[in-house]
This record gives C-alpha cells, structure tokens and sequence, in this order.
C-alpha cells in the first residue's frame, strides 16, 4: 500500500514539474516574440502621410524612390506635387502645406531658406547635378548640332526663365555669347532670344515637362531639357548636345524640410526621415539609373 502511495506522489510531482517547464518555455518564446516586435516597431513609424513638392524633372525618378522608401516605412504615404521650382516656391510662400521641398535649382531654395525663413534648420543637402541638353526628335533631319547654331532650327521649346531648366538655357547663351550679358539672366525674355537667334519661333514652355512633350512629339523642332528627362524617352528623343557646365555652372538640386505649420510631430518626424533616405545609398543608385550625377558635394 505505502509503495502504490509513493508512485502515485511521484507521478503528481513529475506532472506538476512538467508544467511548470513548459511554461517557462512558453514565456520565455513571448517574451522573444514581443522583443522582436517591439524592434519592429521601433524602427517603422506609425501610418501618417507626407508631402513633397518636386521639380517637374524629378517626377518620374521619384515615384521609385517612394516605392523604395515605403519598403522599410511601409506606413507613411510620399504624396508628390510637381511642377517647376519657381512656381512650388511660390506655393510654399503663399502657404500651401508642403513637409520637403525638391528644387532643381538653389535659387528657389535659397529665397525659401534665407528671405522667407521656411526651410528648417540643419536638413539641407545637395543630392544630384544634372546637365542642360539641346535635344530634337529622334528621327528628325535638323540642321541644329547644338547651342551654336540654334537659330537653324524651324521652331525651338524653350522653358520661361523663371524655370530652372529655362535659366539655365539663358545662362549658356549668355556664356557662348549668343545674348548679351545682364544682372539677372532670368528676367530675358523669349523674344529677347529669338532676336538674337535670328528671328526664330520660339515655344515659351511652363515646366522641363512641357519642352520634352513638345519635342517627343514633334511639336517643335529643337529644346532644351535636363539630360535625366530624356530617360524613358530614349525611342523619341535625341541629344544633340550636353550643354558643358562650364556654359551652364553646377545644375545642382537641394533638398529640404520645411516649416509645415499643419504637420504634427509624427509628419515632421517622417519628413525629415524622408529626407534622410533621399541623401542615402540606396536613393543613389536609383538616380544615376535616371542619368543624374550624384557625385555632389553636400552642403
């Protein structure tokens, strides 16, 4: 009798024995479990939703570049705004909400940062240079080889000067003595130009996008646009000429965060790590597959 008591006492001690080590192990696995989410989480930001203002040039490199942020921030929502630097700078200044602005040009970003006191301190950066390019349709008989005969061509799409892409067009002419040289290269005009072309018709464009689509399809003979928009567009348009920067200067763009008076602190936390991502080695290599030059010195 006293032996059929002990094994049973033992039985009871090795069951109670067994659970208790099975639920230490169960703890022990939650507890890694939560660990490892806790790391997740901490390292992705809650769901919230940014907006850049990009130059018109960035439009399509960019939506790339969203999709490869959103691989490790699969939370924040990039909602772009293209259009040309001058115009989204004036948006800005007239209050438009926007968290980074992209310009294709440091002017725009210079009067944001030190006349208008918008861009936030310590998250500027130059993150690409790219190049002026005299450009035709690919299949077009054109007399034009580049910026020293321009006035060859039947009809030019010339961006207006308060586009990047359109100074620096004027810049270049200025430098190969072509226009005559002023304190302001923005403020000559379209017909200034044809003047000094010889007379030829000049489309007046609102954006680097609108002189590609004029040129892609046919509807003028010869512009200029950035080397990076003639990416995807290699079947329609030919580059004449890489304009030299030594015509144009650095075709630099600068990045930044701006003062956003609507953005929480969770929209301002994402913007600047949006920036952050725009300045690493991973959006790098997305721009130089778009033909820009990110061999930069930052600010």
């Amino acid at each position: 009798m006293k032996k059929k008591l002990l094994a049973g006492m033992l039985a009871v001690m090795m069951v109670v024995s067994m659970v208790g080590c099975g639920s230490a192990k169960t703890d022990s696995t939650e507890g890694s479990a939560t660990k490892t989410e806790e790391k997740k989480t901490a390292d992705e930001l809650d769901s919230t939703e940014i907006t850049i203002f990009a130059a018109k040039s960035l439009n399509t490199v960019m939506e790339e570049l969203i999709a490869k942020y959103n691989e490790t921030q699969p939370n924040v929502t990039v909602t772009g705004n293209y259009d040309s630097s001058g115009t989204l700078m004036t948006q800005i200044q007239e209050g438009a909400a926007c968290d980074v602005f992209f310009s294709a040009a440091q002017k725009q970003m210079d009067t944001l940062q030190n006349e208008d006191k918008l861009v936030v301190d310590g998250t500027r950066h130059n993150v690409v240079n790219n190049q002026v390019c005299v450009v035709t349709q690919t299949d077009s008989a054109t007399k034009v080889t580049g910026l020293e005969n321009l006035g060859d061509a039947a009809s030019l799409a010339i961006a207006d000067g308060s586009v990047p892409v359109g100074n620096y067009t004027r810049k270049a002419l200025i430098a190969a003595g072509t226009l005559e040289k002023v304190d302001d290269s923005s403020t000559i005009t379209t017909q200034q130009i044809s003047d000094a072309l010889g007379g030829v018709e000049i489309n007046e464009c609102a954006n680097v996008g609108a002189v590609t689509s004029a040129i892609s399809e046919g509807a003028n003979e010869v512009g200029t646009v950035y080397k990076s928009d003639t990416y995807g567009f290699e079947d329609k348009i030919k580059i004449l000429e890489e304009v030299s920067y030594d015509l144009t200067g650095d075709v630099i763009y600068p990045v930044a965060q701006i003062q956003n008076k609507e953005a929480d602190e969770l929209q301002q936390k994402a913007a600047l790590d949006f920036v952050k991502f725009l300045i690493s080695d991973d959006a790098k290599a997305i721009f130089d597959s778009y033909y820009f030059d990110t061999n930069v010195k930052d600010e």
